[in-house]
């Protein structure tokens, strides 16, 4: 009704559709992404659901802009978040009487004075999903293997609208937070509570359970399917047709960066793998180590075209070069 500009929290994606116009992405950190810049031209920001078991979707301020928390519990108050108005109860109901509300008597402030500025935004956001590139001046990964966008370009290039794509926690994590467009709900599943190593591949198990002919792709860092690999003995003993997708850079990616931030060693965070390929065959499922985007693309195909049965593990390089560029 008064076409509010959006923006979702990681567990909240595809909460709305993420291609609409109005849509600002995902506040994957709390700090230096487009999401935050637009908010620093709010009056009012509006939450839905917001719980303080996620990372803080925004960082609540002295002076900053008002929050009104809806919400059918009443919000629990941190130094980062204090709502000065609360709407408790049924968010359902709270939404459709408010629509009414606004259809009633409509918002007297006007949207198109914060047109260009809110375009600016969703453009750069869509910049970067279509070129793939964190920078003007950065168009590929300088590593050898697949940057995390050319992951992320690829699966939403190949998959279907009713698909499902279930993370494990790591560095591509907050890659995918930012950059994969889900186009409804739980088509993109990750945690960002307890951001538990090892539940992408149990997640994607569930998935499709529940979603037996929607294509499942589980995406796991080496060092959080390591601590779940033999989940692939149950999905096979299942019956499942499920993708497994393992990101190999033989380290703890997302530690390595937070060490490098802080300006401390790299420590203790390399290690060797197997063979995930020759492991996913000893399960008795296929698998097959990619390099290349095409091959990837390749193999996303049989997951569109409903031709990809059995369980499939590809054991995909993965180039975390461009993490500094971005965040």
């Amino acid at each position: 009704s008064c076409q509010m500009p959006f923006f979702s929290s990681q567990m909240g994606k595809g909460a709305l559709d993420e291609r609409h116009e109005r849509c600002l992405g995902t506040a994957a950190l709390s700090e230096g992404e487009l999401a935050h810049q637009a908010l620093a031209h709010a009056d009012l920001i509006v939450t839905l659901g917001h719980d303080l078991v996620e990372k803080p979707p925004f960082q609540m301020e002295r002076g900053g802009p008002e929050v009104m928390h809806i919400h059918t519990d009443a919000a629990q108050y941190d130094p980062l978040y204090f709502p000065q108005h609360e709407l408790l109860g049924c968010m359902v109901h709270s939404l459709e009487r408010l629509t009414e509300a606004f259809r009633a008597e409509p918002p007297t402030w006007s949207f198109e004075a914060m047109d260009p500025v809110l375009q600016t935004y969703r453009q750069r956001l869509d910049q970067i999903i279509d070129t793939g590139a964190v920078a003007d001046h950065v168009a590929s990964s300088t590593a050898s293997g697949i940057t995390p966008l050319q992951l992320i370009q690829t699966l939403r290039q190949a998959l279907p609208e009713a698909s499902h794509v279930a993370l494990d926690n790591g560095m591509y994590k907050l890659w995918f937070a930012r950059y994969y467009p889900a186009y409804g709900p739980q088509t993109l599943l990750l945690d960002n509570a307890l951001a538990s190593m090892g539940a992408g591949l149990p997640s994607a198990i569930a998935t499709k359970l529940v979603y037996p002919d929607h294509p499942v792709v589980a995406v796991c860092g080496d060092g959080g399917f390591l601590m779940n690999s033999q989940s692939l003995e149950t999905a096979q003993r299942l019956g499942l047709d499920l993708l497994v997708i393992v990101l190999n850079d033989e380290s703890l990616g997302m530690i390595r960066w937070k060490q490098e931030k802080d300006n401390l060693q790299d420590f203790g965070l390399h290690f060797s793998n197997p063979d995930f390929a020759q492991l996913a065959k000893s399960y008795g499922t296929k698998g097959v180590r990619i390099s290349r985007r095409e091959d990837l693309h390749a193999y996303l195909l049989h997951c569109k075209q409903g031709s990809l049965k059995g369980i499939h593990l590809l054991d995909v390089a993965i180039a975390y070069d461009q993490n500094d560029l971005e965040f």
